[in-house]
């Protein structure tokens, strides 16, 4: 199926005018898009509404989600041909495509965890993390871990790795510990953050602070729509309607209070959790141009690169070519 950029903008324009009109402006034979996702990742919010809002169908395309148990399970299905999209980082993207592979990604999201602690706690600036209890999710590769170490490194000469308690555990269990007294700090991502911080939490420093002070000059996605270069070229009115879905979600979300009251069964969350939750989603919306991202993109990368070493990137100390999708810079 070969439809033109225009014909697409002209389609979505009709949606948004005749919401009831969508089911007659697909077309039977749309061509189908499989997203492999986590089955309660947070961008089942963002699929959500594309499939609830009919957003894939009024761009001339059919999203089929396909939900997995672990990151490391999607991203197999998507190497192995199985997925036409996944979710993941620049840094993954970068190394697969130093390593031979010809993935791309186009930015979904610029939220990152952050160090959080009780509202109550002493605890106000890295020096005083020194000898307290840090759980860290994601383990000791985590791009947010290396960026605040490397930061405390830098400013204050404190190597946080072996001047703090550190333990690395599941995000829930992590936030569990932190709600319970068990730990002093915790490194979480995104939502679970959000979470923490509508239940008497704040943020010490978040790895977009971090990512800033080591030389971003702005939000840098911190994950993206990953998918092959080669599936692009071949289906480029598809995959760009996918990223103009995409966008019609977010901008949805980004203005309908009501929209996350309808998501909130999905997003699990209610009150106060539900609009910490929505506004932590709101600022994490890519708002730059790709161009800017993807140079703050490669710094951080030589940053990291030399932080985590050839365990976290490969032999590559440069990000590769191409990791951001060229399309969307034109």
């Amino acid at each position: 199926m070969n439809i033109s950029r225009r014909a697409l903008c002209g389609v979505a324009l009709l949606a948004a005018v005749n919401p009831l009109g969508i089911h007659a402006l697909a077309s039977p034979s749309a061509p189908k898009i499989r997203v492999g996702v986590l089955k309660f990742g947070t961008v089942n919010w963002e699929l959500d509404t594309i499939k609830h809002n009919k957003f894939d169908a009024a761009n001339g395309i059919e999203v089929e989600v396909v939900y997995f148990a672990g990151e490391d399970a999607t991203n197999v299905a998507m190497l192995a041909g199985d997925l036409d999209v996944i979710v993941s980082d620049w840094l993954w993207v970068s190394r697969q495509r130093s390593e031979g592979e010809d993935l791309t990604l186009a930015p979904y999201s610029t939220a990152v965890g952050a160090i959080m602690v009780k509202n109550v706690s002493p605890i106000r600036g890295i020096p005083d993390l020194v000898g307290k209890k840090i759980g860290v999710a994601g383990g000791s590769l985590d791009k947010s871990w290396l960026l605040i170490q490397g930061l405390a490194r830098r400013d204050h000469g404190i190597d946080l790795g072996k001047e703090g308690d550190v333990v690395f555990g599941a995000p829930p269990l992590l936030s569990e510990k932190a709600l319970s007294g068990e730990l002093d700090a915790v490194l979480n991502f995104w939502h679970f953050c959000a979470r923490l911080e509508a239940n008497g939490f704040r943020r010490l420093i978040g790895a977009d602070d971090a990512a800033k002070a080591l030389g971003a000059s702005g939000p840098v996605s911190a994950l993206g729509y990953v998918f092959r270069e080669k599936w692009a070229d071949e289906n480029p009115d598809a995959a760009m309607s996918f990223v103009k879905a995409s966008a019609q979600a977010k901008k949805l979300l980004d203005e309908s209070d009501a929209e996350w009251r309808r998501l909130a069964p999905v997003v699990r969350a209610e009150g106060g959790e539900l609009e910490v939750l929505r506004d932590r989603y709101r600022e994490g919306i890519p708002k730059r141009p790709l161009a800017e991202e993807e140079r703050d993109a490669a710094k951080l990368y030589e940053i990291l690169a030399e932080l985590g070493g050839e365990k976290l990137v490969g032999e590559a100390r440069q990000m590769a070519p191409g990791t951001f999708w060229a399309a969307l810079k034109t």
